[in-house]
């Protein structure tokens, strides 16, 4: 029994051309819905994680209070419960699997909303890393449908330097022997364990590592947290998935669309909301410098760094008190304002 609803999609066309003549987009809800349909936040997931991964914000006077809102959790493309390599029937599977981008999955979500709850405006679409890609998104495409925004470490634009990042890791999962050149012949299990070494260096700060806050969290010693987190969260993901958000994320940019053309000025100028952009100040990828600069061409926006050494788990703190309060008292201005 899953805990989570699914929208089939009949006749879905990507961005990039191909058609799924079904796509599936997994949801969980969490809240009441209102008589005006008024208390909507949208919470789109972010790379590697399922709902159940990042839904421990959610509940009654917590960040984002279920006991005032109507919370929607869109399970991105690839991540293994919506549309993935994983699961996906042939001809897309194996060897030929779609490249999904955000364009896809706000379209997607734009329908779940109208089409299963008849909502046409969010009051908050919300975000951590991939999940505020999504957000930027979805203030770009569909300004009229959106109050504010909360992007949390994240960007409307995959920098360079963030794409050196992500080819890293590619590469570092692809070495495995497992990988034939165009898919996994078996389960990459020394690829998926490095990759998670990989991440573990650019998730967190120098000055994370260097004040031993591992320990704080439980573990016995640096191999400890490198193994039971990091190689553990991995080790249970599908690698196929793995890689297809991997390209989604790289290729994100809110104006690579029929409606900006490219520009990445007019698409940020573009977004009506009210907008906090919030990366973490020691995040090693999504830069405070890199967010700075789009927050300066949104209109209504405002630019808050997370004050943490979490680098970019500052953004989804579920081990840590301090970063959650700094988080849920912004979050709280936002939607009062």
């Amino acid at each position: 029994m899953s805990d989570y609803e699914m929208l089939t999609l009949p006749n879905f066309r990507l961005q990039r051309g191909l058609t799924l003549p079904e796509a599936k987009l997994a949801y969980k809800t969490y809240g009441t819905l209102n008589a005006d349909r008024s208390n909507v936040i949208l919470y789109p997931t972010s790379f590697g994680a399922q709902h159940y991964d990042t839904d421990w914000l959610i509940g009654p006077g917590k960040i984002l209070d279920s006991s005032r809102y109507f919370i929607v959790i869109p399970n991105m493309f690839g991540n293994g419960l919506s549309s993935s390599p994983s699961n996906l029937p042939e001809p897309f599977g194996g060897r030929q699997p779609p490249t999904f981008t955000h364009v896809d999955n706000v379209t997607a979500q734009r329908r779940l909303l109208l089409e299963v709850f008849e909502i046409e405006r969010v009051a908050l679409a919300y975000g951590w890393s991939m999940g505020a890609q999504q957000a930027l998104h979805w203030g770009a495409l569909f300004p009229e449908s959106v109050e504010r925004i909360a992007a949390i470490c994240g960007s409307a634009h995959t920098s360079p330097h963030n794409i050196v990042f992500l080819e890293g890791l590619r590469g570092t999962l692809t070495c495995d022997p497992a990988w034939a050149g165009d898919r996994f012949i078996a389960r990459p299990e020394r690829g998926l364990r490095a990759f998670g070494r990989v991440y573990a260096g650019w998730a967190l700060s120098q000055a994370f590592y260097r004040q031993h806050l591992y320990l704080e969290l439980g573990y016995s010693s640096l191999e400890d947290f490198l193994i039971r987190d990091w190689e553990g969260s991995f080790l249970r993901r599908d690698a196929g998935n793995l890689l297809s958000m991997l390209e989604t994320w790289k290729q994100s940019d809110i104006s690579d669309n029929d409606r900006y053309g490219g520009d990445l000025t007019a698409a940020l100028g573009a977004i009506r909301a009210k907008t906090l952009v919030m990366p973490g100040a020691m995040d090693l990828y999504f830069t405070p410098e890199d967010s700075q600069a789009e927050a300066r061409l949104i209109p209504n926006s405002q630019f808050r760094p997370i004050p943490s050494v979490w680098g970019h788990r500052a953004g989804n703190p579920a081990k840590n008190p301090v970063d959650q309060l700094f988080i849920k008292t912004a979050i709280a201005e936002l939607l009062s304002a």
